[in-house]
């Protein structure tokens, strides 16, 4: 399967970040957040990817033009111009980086890998969050149930800690950032058959509102519940929080060895 990630929106609640480079690219550790996603999709046996490019697209070429060359140990002959590689720890990663317009919204975005992606089922998510899914169970349970499209379905941590309290008022202990009020919400980490791109009309749909409502609407969108560990680095707070979580060996999301 093919995973698809959308990696061109522009980032504005990481401006500290995205006015430099594509949010894709902010780093946790000394990696970019979509690296850390395609090591995960990796661990899976999944290593053939399209990423879905728009703003400061080029940032991402560039980065995994050099990227066999920066993992690489290589002894260089300026005077002919040669390069010789000693050895590599590079990913077995086959990568097509796809310009999909500036302003392309992300149903629009998704429409135009549509070549790429051919008459096969797809993998697809969004270029700022990690998880510890397992994406085998995944996959095995969008097969089994049949439907057009699988969403991961998540409940995100409070902002804040909570306390409990008693029935007087009386304080008996905090809760440090418990999880939500019970909603779920989109988590990304979609499975897909390629009839789903038949609901996307053009470069100005957001894969979020029509194409999602119509096939709930057509019994066709069903969803993986996921209790485990997932993080989007939507602002500065999210970077500084997964960092420390990289820095202190907490990072749930490193599935891979």
């Amino acid at each position: 399967m093919k995973v698809l990630i959308l990696a061109g929106g522009f980032g504005t609640r990481l401006s500290e970040e995205t006015d430099i480079k594509p949010k894709p690219m902010a780093e946790i550790g000394n990696k970019p957040i979509i690296w850390h996603i395609m090591k995960i999709y990796s661990h899976y046996g999944f290593n053939d990817f399209v990423v879905l490019l728009g703003y400061k697209g080029y940032y991402i070429k560039e980065y995994f033009f050099n990227y066999y060359l920066h993992q690489s140990d290589v002894t260089l002959d300026l005077k002919t111009n040669k390069m010789e590689v000693h050895n590599s720890s590079s990913e077995p990663w086959k990568i097509t980086l796809l310009d999909t317009g500036l302003h392309t919204m992300t149903g629009g975005r998704i429409k135009r890998a549509k070549e790429f992606i051919g008459n096969e089922p797809f993998l697809l998510t969004y270029g700022d969050g990690v998880s510890d899914i397992n994406l085998s169970q995944l996959v095995d349970f969008h097969q089994r149930h049949k439907k057009m499209i699988t969403m991961t379905a998540v409940q995100p941590e409070g902002r804040f800690g909570a306390l409990s309290l008693n029935e007087n008022g009386k304080v008996d202990s905090f809760l440090e950032k418990p999880k939500g009020d019970g909603t779920w919400i989109n988590g990304g980490f979609f499975v897909c058959q390629p009839e789903v791109l038949d609901y996307i009309a053009d470069d100005t749909t957001v894969f979020e509102k029509e194409p999602l409502e119509q096939l709930a609407k057509d019994g066709e969108l069903h969803s993986f519940k996921h209790a485990g560990f997932w993080k989007c680095m939507d602002t500065l707070r999210d970077k500084n929080h997964l960092n420390e979580l990289w820095s202190t060996n907490n990072s749930k999301w490193k599935v891979w060895q």
